[in-house]
């Protein structure tokens, strides 16, 4: 017993390594259509919006942009050089379509450079059959760099989430890149599992009860340990339901106020006057944890004209920071595209 007590205090890593890593100066990760406020590690994003409005889009599009390289053989790929760590609870990544926007956004640098030294059609041909075993080595290297989890249940995601610091050392020794981006998929996922199985006893008696606020001051806490040690940038998508009211062609939203006594394991983290189009049902220790929140959704509309021909309009609003500007964004298969 006392050698294991001993073993947590064995260092890692001096001063000197621990001041370079934690106050290493990162860059801005502006994020189309998340481009109207500027994200830096330690903030927490929430991105909330019904089912089907690309809320996991833009997690990809993030995660992408976070795993290319900034300058890679003389080409200019815009990235940040960096791993994440993405957290599927929602159990619906598709991995394929990640791996074509992935490829898409190496092949489209690689053609950028070519171009931008005037190289003729043929000259082109020839310049992407030599690019080409760099682009494969290049997406090999970034698919490394990307770390994926899929968890079933609240107990596996604090699982996941207590172990996390360990893995994220492991792969920065074994990558020599710090992870820069937590995506959390659904961060709503096990809720209403977990709000009916609150009633439901641990087996020592001497701990608490498994219920909903418990869950998420838990899951708050580990995500702010992590944090301490391996300063990164987390964002979280959440499913909610909006209004009737709320039409899906109307471009100014009239926010609903939803009254905290309706749901006693949530409250507004701002003010009780804070207006919202959807019904809040995450506890209060999650709520006052995000720093952002956007909220998006999709329109009855479709693009008809362009080059973005029948694709489904999107709109984002932010709600935290409250900011005037509402966003048009489509996507399609080569990803996020904004339009106003």
């Amino acid at each position: 017993m006392g050698s294991h007590a001993k073993a947590w205090l064995v260092e890692d890593e001096s001063a000197r390594e621990m001041l370079d890593r934690v106050l290493t100066e990162r860059p801005f990760l502006l994020l189309p259509p998340l481009h109207r406020v500027p994200l830096r590690v330690g903030n927490v994003v929430e991105l909330v919006g019904p089912s089907s409005s690309s809320k996991t889009h833009i997690l990809i599009q993030a995660a992408i942009t976070c795993i290319l390289p900034k300058l890679w053989k003389g080409v200019s790929y815009g990235g940040l050089g960096h791993s994440a760590m993405f957290i599927d609870l929602d159990c619906r990544f598709d991995v394929l379509r990640f791996s074509e926007l992935l490829n898409h956004r190496i092949m489209e640098a690689a053609n950028g450079s070519s171009s931008k030294v005037g190289c003729h059609q043929k000259d082109s041909e020839a310049q992407f059959e030599r690019m080409k075993p760099y682009n494969e080595e290049l997406f090999a290297l970034c698919m490394k760099r990307f770390l994926y989890i899929r968890c079933y249940d609240s107990s596996e995601f604090l699982a996941t989430l207590k172990t996390l610091h360990y893995r994220l050392q492991k792969e920065r020794e074994v990558h020599g890149v710090n992870v820069h981006l937590l995506l959390i998929d659904s961060i709503g996922a096990f809720h209403w599992v977990d709000r009916g199985s609150s009633s439901f006893p641990l087996e020592c008696d001497n701990r608490k009860s498994w219920h909903l606020q418990n869950v998420s001051e838990a899951v708050v806490q580990e995500i702010r340990r992590l944090l301490l040690v391996h300063p990164m940038l987390v964002m979280a998508t959440k499913a909610v339901v909006l209004g009737n009211k709320y039409s899906t062609n109307e471009l100014t939203w009239n926010y609903r106020k939803w009254s905290a006594v309706d749901n006693p394991y949530s409250r507004n983290i701002t003010s009780s006057d804070q207006q919202l189009p959807y019904r809040e049902y995450m506890p209060a220790a999650w709520q006052s944890f995000v720093t952002h929140r956007i909220l998006v959704r999709a329109t009855d509309d479709d693009l008809v004209n362009g080059e973005h021909q029948n694709n489904s309009i999107y709109l984002l609003k932010w709600l935290l920071p409250p900011l005037n500007s509402l966003d048009k964004f489509t996507v399609r298969d080569t990803g996020v595209f904004i339009l106003s």
